[in-house]
């Protein structure tokens, strides 16, 4: 049965499956967009926008989703056995690696007594435990699901200062985490089900018991994306879009929209200009992020930007066809050939809190320089705290900060000592 590869030039994900394809030993044709137009008409007639697709005889696979390809191979006979893509078994074997340096959570754990307890192991709470340990306080972190935040999740990192070549996000928290290890810090895995800060030692709430420090430190992560808006599954590859440089020649002397305030969506945005006929930015906030470089997008005619207009839906029959935006006159549909999302989550995961410490109105907990809080030996930062820019590289400072403040609360120093070798 024949495999085709619709690749374009630059596509990372478009690699990937020539990559898995030539690991599962599958010969296939590729016909690259970049390089031969008339491939854009074949995808075009078949109503599809995105690269990459792979048509495993006349079965298309949107998109780089190597289980749903596998598993269709599979069925159609077309492989044998259930080969591991090189994306998988890399992934499986970070996962692992991960999951190495978390201890369980014993009885004898959740007895004890900490100087610095720690919520959260991503760059926060892991650089945190770097430096508290180092300084001898006895120091538990505890996090629900340490290969899932966002950092976690985050392919491929090329400007972590020091960290020679690429790496992934997982691949830097382990190193974080097994130098905090190194020295002395324990992690273990579990749910926080409410605190108690009002005594001198600082109760936290878990399913296996109540663990108590002398102080925490807040570093938790903020909630992702949860829900896709309405339409936009329907219509992934088939004018929804997540990657300008993969798709936008698709929308040559076409009209799209993208959607976001983000770096990201200023990046796409300016690629899309030189394609599109007319390129319109749907921002969900009132101004840009700070990380945004959009000054390309000023005085192009046919870029036109809308501040605070969120995405409601996609629209479309067989076809998509437009999208919903809310308005400050209501919703309003607008015609779109093509829509480019560039959205995520954005809202501290600091619910278990309650009115343990104060937090504004978008529950980011109030700090000062030092990281603390309204209550003597709590600490928050990272994700938890409002950041000027959200980078792993600050996360870590965070961090840092926060271990020296817990290190000066918990030996009743007179002034923060730095840690200079």
């Amino acid at each position: 049965m024949d495999v085709i590869v619709y690749s374009s030039t630059g596509c990372e994900y478009c690699k990937r499956i020539k990559t898995d394809l030539a690991n599962w030993g599958l010969p296939y044709e590729e016909r690259n967009v970049t390089e031969n137009e008339a491939y854009f008409e074949d995808l075009h007639a078949k109503g599809i926008y995105s690269v990459p697709v792979t048509f495993i005889g006349e079965h298309p696979i949107i998109g780089y989703r190597p289980n749903a390809m596998k598993k269709k191979l599979l069925e159609l006979g077309v492989l044998s056995t259930n080969v591991p893509s090189e994306e998988a078994k890399k992934a499986e074997d970070e996962e692992a690696q991960a999951e190495s340096v978390f201890t369980p959570l014993s009885a004898a754990l959740v007895d004890d007594v900490y100087d610095f307890l720690i919520i959260g192991a991503g760059p926060a709470g892991s650089s945190a435990a770097v430096y508290s340990s180092r300084s001898r306080l006895k120091t538990l972190v505890i996090d629900k699901a340490p290969t899932a935040g966002a950092l976690a999740l985050t392919h491929k990192i090329a400007n972590y200062p020091g960290v020679l070549g690429e790496v992934s996000g997982l691949e830097l928290l382990t190193l974080m985490r097994r130098q905090a290890k190194q020295f002395g810090a324990t992690f273990v895995r579990s749910n926080i089900m409410g605190v108690d800060f009002t005594g001198d030692l600082k109760a936290v709430h878990l399913p296996e018991g109540t663990v108590r420090a002398r102080a925490v430190f807040v570093a938790v992560g903020s909630r992702g994306r949860t829900a896709k808006v309405k339409g936009e599954d329907r219509f992934e590859g088939r004018g929804v879009s997540y990657c300008a440089t993969c798709d936008a020649a698709f929308f040559q002397g076409r009209v799209v929209a993208v959607v976001g305030d983000n770096a990201e969506a200023a990046e796409d945005a300016i690629q899309l200009s030189r394609f599109a006929k007319e390129v319109h930015v749907f921002m969900p906030s009132k101004k840009w992020s700070s990380d945004a470089e959009y000054s390309q997008l000023e005085g192009l005619g046919h870029v036109h930007v809308y501040p605070a207009h969120p995405l409601r839906e996609v629209t479309g029959e067989d076809t998509l066809s437009g999208i919903v935006v809310k308005t400050p006159d209501g919703d309003h549909e607008v015609k779109v050939d093509g829509v480019f999302i560039y959205l995520s989550g954005n809202q501290p995961g600091t619910d278990f809190l309650g009115e343990s410490v104060a937090r504004d109105a978008d529950g980011y907990v109030e700090v000062d320089a030092f990281l603390r809080t309204n209550v003597d030996g709590v600490f928050a930062g990272g994700d938890a705290r409002r950041t000027p820019v959200k980078q792993a590289v600050v996360a870590a400072a965070d961090g840092a900060i926060a271990a020296m403040s817990a290190d000066k609360h918990v030996n009743k120093r007179s002034r923060v000592m730095a840690q200079y070798s």
